[in-house]
């Protein structure tokens, strides 16, 4: 288990995101680790690095700035950045508490498998050290209300440190497109299923080389009302443990069989 229940009031807080270091839900985000704690650092992507997934650089080197005393940015990734902060800029005095985000869509379903947000809460949990990732949804062709996040991101997290999880385990809250005093509640659910991935644009670009764009074509229809998906698509804040051991465990004695 993770050293948890946490006291906030002592807690070290690293702050990472992966849609950069400019982006508007980090600034949420440090705001809702400053209600928390006065102990904040910052490291973050220079650019975005929207569906990075869990990648790592290992082809180049890496460049780190310091644009303050607890603010970095990295020509990186989500996990390289927690990989540096906390193995490099906060070695002498590792964070106790990670908080990925806030991202600027939501990461429900398989959008986890692809995230960067949930990334650097992955490679943090790796680190042993625990992290939760926050992302808030919106709806396309609408400007983003960062107010479910700002106002109840905060409490969130406090109620989420007052108990122990395992330290494979990430904790992944989404936030539904909706004015904070709409919101209908917090509920800890699963992930859902969702279809993603399925519209594609074929066009040619001026120079005459064809191209195609992943579009964002995803089913919210019939999914369970004990899903990350349905909460969120119905004003509430979902939290979901995410379980980074991969192994299938009840495959295992099937697959021994065969390998007899």
């Amino acid at each position: 288990m993770f050293d948890l229940p946490l006291d906030l009031s002592q807690t070290r807080i690293l702050v990472t995101n992966d849609d950069g270091i400019h982006a508007q839900g980090l600034k949420v985000l440090e705001a809702i680790a400053r209600e928390l704690s006065d102990d904040v650092w910052v490291v973050a992507p220079e650019m975005e690095q929207s569906a990075a997934s869990h990648s790592l650089t290992i082809n180049r080197p890496l460049r780190l700035r310091k644009l303050d005393e607890r603010r970095f940015t990295v020509d990186g990734t989500p996990t390289d950045c927690v990989l540096l902060a906390v193995n490099h800029v906060m070695r002498d005095a590792r964070p106790t508490l990670v908080l990925s985000g806030v991202n600027q869509g939501s990461n429900i379903g398989e959008d986890v498998t692809y995230s960067g947000t949930i990334a650097a809460a992955m490679e943090a949990t790796l680190l042993n050290v625990p992290a939760i990732a926050m992302s808030q949804h919106y709806e396309p062709g609408q400007p983003i209300d960062w107010s479910a996040a700002a106002a109840h991101g905060a409490d969130v997290v406090r109620k989420a440190v007052t108990v122990a999880w395992p330290k494979n385990v990430l904790l992944n809250v989404n936030f539904p497109a909706r004015p904070a005093a709409e919101v209908t509640g917090i509920r800890v659910v699963r992930h859902g299923k969702r279809k993603i991935g399925d519209e594609l644009f074929e066009r040619v670009d001026p120079r005459g080389k064809p191209y195609i764009w992943i579009g964002t074509l995803r089913g919210e229809a019939d999914v369970a009302d004990d899903t990350d998906i349905h909460v969120v698509f119905n004003g509430g804040i979902s939290v979901t443990p995410v379980y980074l051991d991969l192994t299938h465990t009840p495959t295992l004695q099937t697959l021994r069989q065969a390998f007899v």
